[in-house]
């Protein structure tokens, strides 16, 4: 299994966010120290969305239409995926790379 790496965020004194999937131009990451409900960040461009992983659900942030719908298509197909990356995040573990959308 990978391990996703550290990648900064894009502004200065933006805490590091592992990227753990990219497709179409969308970085799907997630936060070690982050609060609850379980979710992951999309950025797209200057977009950017936070989604909760038993939803769906947009917590914060805009994407357009169709960038979100591919980001919400591959989340229903990884939600197991991603609740396992949740945990290893709040248990300060390496997170795993997922899969794209194809």
């Amino acid at each position: 299994m990978q391990r996703a790496g550290s990648d900064s965020g894009p502004y200065a004194g933006e805490k590091a966010m592992p990227e753990i999937s990219r497709f179409f131009g969308i970085i799907i990451s997630m936060y070690f120290d982050e609060h609850n409900p379980p979710h992951f960040h999309a950025r797209y461009g200057k977009d950017y969305v936070a989604v909760e992983i038993a939803t769906l659900r947009v917590i914060e942030g805009k994407f357009p239409p169709r960038a979100l719908g591919l980001v919400i298509e591959w989340a229903a197909q990884h939600r197991d995926e991603l609740m396992r990356n949740w945990n290893d995040a709040r248990n300060e573990q390496p997170l795993s790379k997922i899969s794209p959308l194809n």
